[in-house]
Protein backbone atom coordinates (compact mmCIF):
# COMPACT_ATOMS: atom_id res chain seq x y z
CA UNK A 1 0.00 0.00 0.00
CA UNK A 2 1.02 3.61 -0.46
CA UNK A 3 1.25 5.79 2.63
CA UNK A 4 2.29 9.29 3.66
CA UNK A 5 4.14 8.87 6.93
CA UNK A 6 6.05 10.65 9.68
CA UNK A 7 9.59 9.32 9.28
CA UNK A 8 11.23 12.00 11.41
CA UNK A 9 9.46 14.39 13.78
CA UNK A 10 9.03 17.98 12.58
CA UNK A 11 10.05 16.98 9.06
CA UNK A 12 7.88 16.63 5.91
CA UNK A 13 5.77 13.52 5.55
CA UNK A 14 7.30 10.99 3.19
CA UNK A 15 5.56 8.78 0.67
CA UNK A 16 6.30 5.13 1.41
CA UNK A 17 5.43 1.73 0.03
CA UNK A 18 4.38 -0.48 2.94
CA UNK A 19 3.08 -4.04 3.01
CA UNK A 20 -0.71 -4.15 2.71
CA UNK A 21 -1.93 -5.76 5.96
CA UNK A 22 -3.62 -9.16 5.90
CA UNK A 23 -6.54 -9.18 8.36
CA UNK A 24 -6.75 -11.95 10.95
CA UNK A 25 -9.30 -12.80 13.64
CA UNK A 26 -11.90 -9.99 13.87
CA UNK A 27 -9.83 -7.51 11.83
CA UNK A 28 -11.08 -5.82 8.66
CA UNK A 29 -9.02 -4.29 5.87
CA UNK A 30 -10.47 -1.21 4.20
CA UNK A 31 -9.48 0.88 1.22
CA UNK A 32 -9.32 4.46 2.51
CA UNK A 33 -11.67 6.85 0.72
CA UNK A 34 -11.56 9.82 3.13
CA UNK A 35 -9.20 10.87 5.94
CA UNK A 36 -9.60 14.01 8.05
CA UNK A 37 -6.60 16.11 9.09
CA UNK A 38 -6.92 16.73 12.83
CA UNK A 39 -5.07 19.23 15.02
CA UNK A 40 -3.91 16.29 17.14
CA UNK A 41 -1.91 15.15 14.12
CA UNK A 42 0.30 18.19 14.62
CA UNK A 43 1.21 17.02 18.13
CA UNK A 44 1.88 13.52 16.81
CA UNK A 45 4.02 14.98 14.01
CA UNK A 46 5.94 17.01 16.60
CA UNK A 47 6.24 13.91 18.79
CA UNK A 48 5.67 15.61 22.15
CA UNK A 49 3.25 17.37 24.49
CA UNK A 50 4.06 20.47 26.56
CA UNK A 51 3.66 19.48 30.22
CA UNK A 52 4.40 22.92 31.65
CA UNK A 53 6.74 22.85 34.65
CA UNK A 54 6.93 19.05 34.33
CA UNK A 55 8.77 19.30 31.04
CA UNK A 56 7.86 17.48 27.84
CA UNK A 57 6.03 14.19 27.36
CA UNK A 58 7.45 12.45 24.31
CA UNK A 59 5.08 10.15 22.46
CA UNK A 60 7.87 7.62 22.13
CA UNK A 61 7.54 7.21 25.92
CA UNK A 62 3.96 6.14 25.34
CA UNK A 63 4.82 3.52 22.75
CA UNK A 64 4.72 5.45 19.47
CA UNK A 65 7.28 4.32 16.90
CA UNK A 66 8.35 5.70 13.52
CA UNK A 67 7.65 5.54 10.66
CA UNK A 68 4.02 6.26 11.49
CA UNK A 69 1.09 6.77 9.15
CA UNK A 70 -1.11 9.35 10.86
CA UNK A 71 -4.82 9.94 10.29
CA UNK A 72 -7.59 8.86 12.68
CA UNK A 73 -10.68 10.34 10.99
CA UNK A 74 -11.24 7.59 8.46
CA UNK A 75 -13.93 6.41 6.10
CA UNK A 76 -13.10 3.41 3.97
CA UNK A 77 -14.49 0.62 1.81
CA UNK A 78 -14.24 -2.99 3.03
CA UNK A 79 -11.97 -5.18 0.90
CA UNK A 80 -10.99 -8.13 3.15
CA UNK A 81 -11.55 -9.52 6.65
CA UNK A 82 -10.42 -12.14 9.12
CA UNK A 83 -12.41 -15.30 9.88
CA UNK A 84 -14.05 -13.87 13.02
CA UNK A 85 -15.51 -11.00 10.97
CA UNK A 86 -17.18 -13.37 8.50
CA UNK A 87 -20.89 -12.57 8.22
CA UNK A 88 -20.48 -9.13 9.84
CA UNK A 89 -19.08 -7.30 6.81
CA UNK A 90 -19.12 -7.65 3.06
CA UNK A 91 -16.94 -6.36 0.26
CA UNK A 92 -17.78 -2.81 -0.71
CA UNK A 93 -19.32 -1.74 2.62
CA UNK A 94 -18.38 1.92 3.21
CA UNK A 95 -17.91 2.60 6.90
CA UNK A 96 -16.56 5.08 9.46
CA UNK A 97 -13.61 3.44 11.20
CA UNK A 98 -13.57 3.89 14.99
CA UNK A 99 -9.85 4.52 15.56
CA UNK A 100 -9.51 4.44 19.35
CA UNK A 101 -8.78 0.73 19.70
CA UNK A 102 -7.67 -0.78 23.00
CA UNK A 103 -6.27 -4.14 24.04
CA UNK A 104 -9.66 -5.79 23.48
CA UNK A 105 -9.47 -7.77 26.73
CA UNK A 106 -9.78 -5.42 29.71
CA UNK A 107 -13.01 -4.31 31.41
CA UNK A 108 -13.06 -1.02 29.50
CA UNK A 109 -12.70 -2.77 26.15
CA UNK A 110 -15.35 -5.36 27.01
CA UNK A 111 -17.71 -2.47 27.84
CA UNK A 112 -16.98 -0.92 24.40
CA UNK A 113 -15.11 1.95 26.08
CA UNK A 114 -11.78 1.25 24.43
CA UNK A 115 -10.79 4.90 24.50
CA UNK A 116 -10.29 4.36 28.26
CA UNK A 117 -8.05 1.31 27.82
CA UNK A 118 -4.64 1.68 29.48
CA UNK A 119 -3.03 -0.17 26.56
CA UNK A 120 -4.40 1.97 23.74
CA UNK A 121 -3.60 0.98 20.15
CA UNK A 122 -5.22 3.90 18.37
CA UNK A 123 -5.01 4.12 14.59
CA UNK A 124 -2.84 7.00 13.43
CA UNK A 125 -1.14 7.19 16.83
CA UNK A 126 0.25 3.75 17.68
CA UNK A 127 -0.80 1.85 14.55
CA UNK A 128 -0.85 3.01 10.94
CA UNK A 129 -3.85 5.19 10.19
CA UNK A 130 -5.68 6.83 7.32
CA UNK A 131 -3.02 8.78 5.39
CA UNK A 132 -2.68 5.70 3.21
CA UNK A 133 -4.45 3.73 0.53
CA UNK A 134 -5.47 1.06 3.07
CA UNK A 135 -6.10 0.80 6.80
CA UNK A 136 -6.59 -2.19 9.12
CA UNK A 137 -9.47 -1.90 11.61
CA UNK A 138 -8.81 -3.87 14.79
CA UNK A 139 -12.36 -5.28 14.99
CA UNK A 140 -15.46 -5.45 12.80
CA UNK A 141 -17.37 -3.79 15.67
CA UNK A 142 -15.32 -0.64 14.98
CA UNK A 143 -17.04 -0.11 11.63
CA UNK A 144 -20.03 2.24 11.79
CA UNK A 145 -22.47 2.68 8.88
CA UNK A 146 -23.47 6.25 8.02
CA UNK A 147 -26.21 6.00 5.41
CA UNK A 148 -27.39 9.40 4.17
CA UNK A 149 -24.34 11.35 5.38
CA UNK A 150 -21.64 12.84 3.13
CA UNK A 151 -18.62 10.51 3.60
CA UNK A 152 -16.20 13.46 3.95
CA UNK A 153 -18.30 14.79 6.83
CA UNK A 154 -18.75 11.29 8.27
CA UNK A 155 -14.98 10.88 8.48
CA UNK A 156 -14.76 13.86 10.83
CA UNK A 157 -17.19 12.19 13.22
CA UNK A 158 -14.52 9.61 14.15
CA UNK A 159 -12.60 12.25 16.11
CA UNK A 160 -13.77 15.86 16.06
CA UNK A 161 -17.46 14.97 16.14
CA UNK A 162 -17.04 12.16 18.64
CA UNK A 163 -14.73 14.18 20.88
CA UNK A 164 -17.13 17.10 21.27
CA UNK A 165 -20.16 14.80 21.57
CA UNK A 166 -18.52 12.99 24.49
CA UNK A 167 -17.44 16.27 26.12
CA UNK A 168 -20.91 17.79 25.77
CA UNK A 169 -22.47 14.74 27.41
CA UNK A 170 -20.29 15.45 30.46
CA UNK A 171 -21.98 18.83 31.09
CA UNK A 172 -25.53 17.79 30.30
CA UNK A 173 -28.32 18.08 31.21
CA UNK A 174 -28.53 21.88 31.24
CA UNK A 175 -31.52 24.09 30.41
CA UNK A 176 -31.49 25.05 26.70
CA UNK A 177 -31.12 28.77 27.59
CA UNK A 178 -28.14 28.17 29.90
CA UNK A 179 -24.98 29.45 28.15
CA UNK A 180 -22.40 26.78 27.33
CA UNK A 181 -18.97 28.18 26.48
CA UNK A 182 -16.88 26.55 23.74
CA UNK A 183 -13.23 27.61 23.66
CA UNK A 184 -11.82 27.26 20.14
CA UNK A 185 -13.60 27.77 16.83
CA UNK A 186 -11.62 25.32 14.72
CA UNK A 187 -12.94 22.01 13.43
CA UNK A 188 -13.86 20.79 16.92
CA UNK A 189 -15.49 24.06 17.89
CA UNK A 190 -17.71 24.10 14.82
CA UNK A 191 -18.65 20.48 15.44
CA UNK A 192 -19.53 21.38 19.04
CA UNK A 193 -21.86 24.13 17.84
CA UNK A 194 -23.48 21.71 15.40
CA UNK A 195 -24.00 19.02 18.06
CA UNK A 196 -25.41 21.47 20.60
CA UNK A 197 -27.84 22.83 18.01
CA UNK A 198 -28.96 19.31 17.10
CA UNK A 199 -29.55 18.62 20.81
CA UNK A 200 -31.79 21.68 20.97
CA UNK A 201 -29.44 23.91 22.96
CA UNK A 202 -30.09 27.61 22.38
CA UNK A 203 -27.23 29.52 24.09
CA UNK A 204 -23.83 28.71 22.61
CA UNK A 205 -20.94 31.08 23.34
CA UNK A 206 -17.73 30.54 21.36
CA UNK A 207 -14.33 32.03 22.25
CA UNK A 208 -11.34 32.27 19.90
CA UNK A 209 -8.37 34.51 19.08
CA UNK A 210 -9.40 34.72 15.42
CA UNK A 211 -12.20 37.04 14.30
CA UNK A 212 -12.47 35.05 11.07
CA UNK A 213 -13.05 31.80 12.95
CA UNK A 214 -15.60 33.48 15.21
CA UNK A 215 -17.46 34.56 12.09
CA UNK A 216 -17.52 30.89 11.00
CA UNK A 217 -18.85 29.96 14.44
CA UNK A 218 -21.70 32.45 14.09
CA UNK A 219 -22.47 31.06 10.64
CA UNK A 220 -22.57 27.59 12.22
CA UNK A 221 -25.12 28.75 14.79
CA UNK A 222 -23.25 30.19 17.78
CA UNK A 223 -25.44 32.74 19.53
CA UNK A 224 -22.59 34.68 21.16
CA UNK A 225 -18.88 35.08 20.41
CA UNK A 226 -15.95 36.51 22.35
CA UNK A 227 -12.61 37.52 20.87
CA UNK A 228 -9.98 36.31 23.35
CA UNK A 229 -7.74 39.20 24.39
CA UNK A 230 -5.50 38.25 27.29
CA UNK A 231 -6.58 39.11 30.83
CA UNK A 232 -9.80 40.75 29.63
CA UNK A 233 -11.20 37.47 28.28
CA UNK A 234 -12.85 36.27 31.49
CA UNK A 235 -14.76 39.54 31.93
CA UNK A 236 -15.82 39.45 28.28
CA UNK A 237 -17.18 35.89 28.68
CA UNK A 238 -19.11 36.78 31.83
CA UNK A 239 -20.52 39.91 30.18
CA UNK A 240 -21.61 38.04 27.06
CA UNK A 241 -23.16 35.22 29.10
CA UNK A 242 -24.92 37.53 31.56
CA UNK A 243 -22.92 36.20 34.50
CA UNK A 244 -20.51 33.42 35.45
CA UNK A 245 -21.21 30.22 33.52
CA UNK A 246 -22.22 26.67 34.33
CA UNK A 247 -20.04 24.95 31.75
CA UNK A 248 -16.93 25.57 29.67
CA UNK A 249 -15.61 23.05 27.16
CA UNK A 250 -12.00 23.99 26.41
CA UNK A 251 -11.05 22.55 23.03
CA UNK A 252 -7.67 24.33 23.11
CA UNK A 253 -6.66 23.62 26.72
CA UNK A 254 -3.52 25.71 26.95
CA UNK A 255 -2.26 27.63 29.94
CA UNK A 256 -4.07 30.86 29.01
CA UNK A 257 -7.37 29.30 27.94
CA UNK A 258 -7.57 27.08 31.03
CA UNK A 259 -7.04 30.13 33.24
CA UNK A 260 -9.77 32.30 31.75
CA UNK A 261 -12.13 29.32 31.46
CA UNK A 262 -11.67 28.42 35.12
CA UNK A 263 -12.18 32.02 36.24
CA UNK A 264 -15.45 32.30 34.27
CA UNK A 265 -17.16 29.43 36.13
CA UNK A 266 -20.07 30.03 38.49
CA UNK A 267 -20.59 28.10 41.71
CA UNK A 268 -21.04 24.44 40.80
CA UNK A 269 -19.56 25.04 37.35
CA UNK A 270 -17.72 22.49 35.21
CA UNK A 271 -14.60 22.93 33.09
CA UNK A 272 -14.20 20.07 30.59
CA UNK A 273 -10.63 19.98 29.29
CA UNK A 274 -10.30 18.48 25.82
CA UNK A 275 -7.49 20.12 23.83
CA UNK A 276 -3.81 19.20 23.90
CA UNK A 277 -2.22 22.60 23.39
CA UNK A 278 -0.25 22.14 26.60
CA UNK A 279 1.04 23.97 29.64
CA UNK A 280 -0.53 23.87 33.07
CA UNK A 281 -3.19 25.41 35.28
CA UNK A 282 -2.45 26.67 38.80
CA UNK A 283 -5.68 26.33 40.76
CA UNK A 284 -6.37 28.16 44.05
CA UNK A 285 -7.31 25.09 46.07
CA UNK A 286 -9.81 26.71 48.49
CA UNK A 287 -11.93 27.79 45.52
CA UNK A 288 -12.53 24.18 44.49
CA UNK A 289 -14.63 23.26 47.54
CA UNK A 290 -15.91 26.79 48.26
CA UNK A 291 -17.36 27.05 44.75
CA UNK A 292 -17.97 23.31 44.28
CA UNK A 293 -16.15 23.36 40.94
CA UNK A 294 -15.37 20.40 38.69
CA UNK A 295 -12.34 20.05 36.42
CA UNK A 296 -12.67 17.03 34.15
CA UNK A 297 -10.66 15.73 31.25
CA UNK A 298 -12.41 14.22 28.25
CA UNK A 299 -10.51 11.93 25.89
CA UNK A 300 -12.16 11.36 22.48
CA UNK A 301 -15.12 8.98 22.98
CA UNK A 302 -16.32 5.39 22.79
CA UNK A 303 -17.61 3.44 19.83
CA UNK A 304 -21.03 3.46 21.54
CA UNK A 305 -20.96 7.26 21.51
CA UNK A 306 -19.88 7.27 17.85
CA UNK A 307 -22.96 5.22 16.96
CA UNK A 308 -25.13 7.65 18.95
CA UNK A 309 -23.57 10.63 17.17
CA UNK A 310 -24.19 9.12 13.73
CA UNK A 311 -27.80 8.38 14.72
CA UNK A 312 -28.19 11.99 15.87
CA UNK A 313 -26.85 13.22 12.54
CA UNK A 314 -29.22 10.95 10.63
CA UNK A 315 -32.29 11.80 12.71
CA UNK A 316 -31.76 15.51 13.44
CA UNK A 317 -29.80 16.61 10.37
CA UNK A 318 -26.59 17.61 12.19
CA UNK A 319 -25.39 20.85 10.51
CA UNK A 320 -22.25 20.15 8.45
CA UNK A 321 -19.01 21.97 9.20
CA UNK A 322 -17.00 23.61 6.38
CA UNK A 323 -14.89 20.95 4.65
CA UNK A 324 -12.02 21.42 2.21
CA UNK A 325 -11.27 18.32 0.15
CA UNK A 326 -7.69 17.64 -0.97
CA UNK A 327 -6.15 14.60 -2.68
CA UNK A 328 -4.57 12.07 -0.33
CA UNK A 329 -1.03 12.62 -1.72
CA UNK A 330 -1.19 16.25 -0.51
CA UNK A 331 -1.24 15.16 3.15
CA UNK A 332 1.94 17.07 4.01
CA UNK A 333 0.66 20.31 2.45
CA UNK A 334 -2.64 19.90 4.33
CA UNK A 335 -0.81 19.42 7.62
CA UNK A 336 1.20 22.58 7.00
CA UNK A 337 -1.94 24.59 6.21
CA UNK A 338 -3.34 23.47 9.55
CA UNK A 339 -0.09 24.30 11.36
CA UNK A 340 -0.20 27.85 9.96
CA UNK A 341 -3.80 28.35 11.10
CA UNK A 342 -5.16 28.61 7.55
CA UNK A 343 -7.98 26.08 7.90
CA UNK A 344 -11.61 26.85 8.65
CA UNK A 345 -13.45 23.69 9.62
CA UNK A 346 -11.66 20.57 8.38
CA UNK A 347 -9.42 19.39 5.57
CA UNK A 348 -10.42 15.91 4.44
CA UNK A 349 -8.02 13.97 2.23
CA UNK A 350 -9.71 11.96 -0.50
CA UNK A 351 -8.58 9.00 -2.57
CA UNK A 352 -8.29 9.33 -6.34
Amino acid sequence: MRAWAVVEHNQPLQELELPTPTPTGPEVLLEVTHAGVCHSDLHIWEGAYDMGSRGVLRLSQRGMTLPLVMGHEIVGRVVAWGPEAEGHVKAGDQRIVFPWAGCGQCAACRAEEENMCAQGRALGVYRHGGYATHVLAAHWKHLVPFDGIDPALAATYACSGLTVFSAIRKVMPLPPEEPIVIVGAGGLGLQAVAVLRALGHRRILVVDISAEKLEAARAQGATDTVLAEGDATTKAIIAAAGGPVAAVIDLVNGTSTARFAFDALRKGGRLIQVGLFGGELAVPLPLMPIRALTLQGSYVGSVKELRELVALAQQKGLPPIPITRQPLPTADAALNRLRLGKVTGRIVLTAA
